[in-house]
C-alpha cells in the first residue's frame, strides 16, 4: 500500500523532476573531473561527497517547492475537511521525494562506476559507507526543504533555502577554517556532509566517523520529516532528534575536521609486483598503472645501471600519502628505488603524456626518507637527471651547475654523482654540496 502511494506521488508530483534534475546535474559534474576518481572506489565516493555542495541545495530547493504545492493549488481548506489524517498526505509526498533523491544519488554512483570498475584493483568497504552518508544527507536536505516549503509557502522559499544550503555545507566550514585565531578545525565541522578536505589514494575514512555522521544525518532527516507534519504546538518536539543527534555526535567526532577523519589504509598500499625483468612494484590501489609504467621504470633502471656503479636493481612505488596523514616511507637500501606514481588519467590508467615521469624516476635514485632532507635536494636531483639524460636543466641556477659539472672529466663526474647518492642514502645534510661547489 505504501509503495503504491509513493509511486502515485512520483507520477503526479514534482518529486520525479527533482530526482531527475539531481541525477543529471550530479552525473554531469561528476564526469567533468573523472581523473579524480577513475579506477578507485573510495575516491568516487569522496567525489560524490564533494558534489553535495550542489546536490544538497538542490534537495533543499526541491523539497521546498513540493512543500508549497497545496498552498499554490489553494486546496488547503478542502484537504482539511477530509477525514484522512494530514500526516498521511505529507508522508506520501516525503516518501516520494526521499525515494527519488536516494535513487538519483545511487544512479549517479553507478554511473561513476563505469570509470572505476574496468581498472580497479582494490575495493575498500568504507567506500560504500562514505557514499551512504552522502545519500542520507540528501534525504535530510529534501525533508528539511519540504518542511520549509510548508511553513513558508512562498515562491522565494526554494531559492532562499538553496542559498542557505550552500552557505551551511560549503561557506561556513571555509569561514571557520580561515577565521582569525582559528586552530584545528572543530569536530562540529564534520556535521556537514561535504567531504571538502580531499582524500589521498592511500587513505580511507575512519569507520567511526562514517557511523557517527550517519546517525547525525538520520536524526536530522527525522527532524525534517517531523517538522513537515508538525503543527505549531509540536514544532519544538520535532527539533529534538536533531538537537540530540548533534549533542551525541560532536563529542564522538575527531577535532581537526575532515583531515582528521581520514585514516591510513594498509590494504590500499599492499604491493603488486611485475617480475618479468627487474622487479617493479606498485600499490594495490594503483595496480592498473603497472602495465603502463613497468617499461619506463625498467628503462630508468637500465640508464642508472649504465652510468652509476651500485645503481638500484628494483623499483617500488612510494607508500607515503602525497597529502594528508600517514607514515612516511622507511629508509630504503641502495638496491631499491622508491618512486612516486604518475598522474592517473580519465580512463584509470597512467597519464604519461607530459613526459615527466621518466625523469622523476631517475631523480628518485638520489632520494631517501630523511628528516630533515639534505640541503638543495630538489636542485640536486634535477642536476642528476640532467647528467643522466644529457639535457641541460631549463632553470638558470641548475643549468649553470650542470655546465660546470660537465666541464669536469667524465670519471670525476661519475665519482661526484656516486658520492652524492651515497651521502643521500646516509641522510647527510650536505649530500649535494659536491655537485654545486
Amino acid at each position: 500500500m505504501i509503495a503504491r502511494v509513493v509511486r502515485l506521488e512520483l507520477g503526479r508530483s514534482a518529486a520525479a523532476v527533482v530526482a531527475v534534475a539531481s541525477f543529471v546535474i550530479g552525473t554531469a559534474l561528476l564526469f567533468s573531473f573523472p581523473q579524480a576518481f577513475a579506477g578507485r572506489w573510495l575516491q568516487l565516493a569522496a567525489a560524490l561527497r564533494v558534489l553535495l555542495l550542489v546536490l544538497f541545495p538542490i534537495a533543499l530547493a526541491g523539497g521546498a517547492a513540493l512543500g508549497r504545492r497545496e498552498a499554490r493549488a489553494g486546496v488547503g481548506e478542502l484537504f482539511a475537511a477530509t477525514p484522512r489524517p494530514r500526516r498521511h498526505r505529507i508522508l506520501a509526498t516525503a516518501g516520494a521525494l526521499g525515494a527519488g533523491l536516494l535513487a538519483a544519488y545511487a544512479l549517479t554512483f553507478l554511473a561513476g562506476l563505469a570509470r572505476v570498475v574496468p581498472t580497479s584493483g582494490y575495493f575498500p568497504p568504507s567506500a560504500l559507507a562514505v557514499a551512504g552518508v552522502g545519500a542520507l544527507s540528501l534525504l535530510a536536505g529534501g525533508w528539511l526543504g519540504l518542511a520549509a516549503g510548508r511553513a513558508v509557502p512562498r515562491f522565494v522559499t526554494a531559492p532562499v533555502v538553496a542559498v542557505l544550503g550552500v552557505a551551511v555545507v560549503g561557506m561556513v566550514p571555509e569561514w571557520a577554517r580561515v577565521a582569525p585565531g582559528a586552530g584545528a578545525d572543530a569536530a562540529a565541522l564534520l556535521l556537514t556532509p561535504v567531504y571538502a578536505g580531499g582524500i589521498d589514494d592511500f587513505q580511507t575514512v575512519a569507520a567511526r566517523v562514517s557511523l557517527v555522521q550517519a546517525l547525525w544525518l538520520a536524526a536530522l532527516a527525522a527532524t525534517g520529516l517531523l517538522l513537515a507534519v508538525a503543527r505549531p504546538r509540536t514544532v519544538a518536539p520535532a527539533l529534538l532528534p536533531a538537537v540530540l543527534g548533534a549533542a551525541v555526535a560532536v563529542p564522538l567526532l575527531p577535532s581537526g575536521g575532515y583531515a582528521a577523519a581520514a585514516a591510513y589504509d594498509p590494504g590500499a598500499v599492499e604491493l603488486i609486483c611485475d617480475d618479468h625483468g627487474p622487479q617493479v612494484c606498485v600499490t594495490r590501489v594503483h595496480a592498473a598503472l603497472l602495465p603502463d609504467i613497468a617499461g619506463p621504470v625498467r628503462a630508468a633502471l637500465a640508464t642508472l645501471a649504465a652510468r652509476v656503479p651500485g645503481a638500484p636493481t628494483r623499483a617500488v612505488e612510494s607508500r607515503a600519502p602525497v597529502y594528508g596523514t600517514g607514515p612516511a616511507d622507511p629508509p630504503h637500501a641502495a638496491g631499491t628505488l622508491v618512486f612516486l606514481a604518475p598522474s592517473i588519467g580519465a580512463n584509470g590508467r597512467a597519464d604519461l603524456r607530459d613526459g615527466s615521469f621518466p625523469g622523476l624516476v631517475l631523480g628518485a635514485a638520489w632520494e631517501q626518507t630523511c628528516d630533515p632532507a639534505p640541503a638543495g635536494a630538489f636542485e640536486g636531483r634535477e642536476l642528476a637527471v640532467a647528467w643522466l639524460t644529457g639535457a641541460a636543466p631549463a632553470r638558470p641556477e641548475p643549468a649553470a651547475a650542470y655546465t660546470a659539472l660537465r666541464a669536469r672529466p667524465e670519471d670525476e663526474q661519475r665519482r661526484l654523482m656516486v658520492a652524492a647518492r651515497e651521502a643521500v642514502l646516509a641522510c647527510r645534510p650536505d649530500a649535494f654540496a659536491g655537485l654545486t661547489s
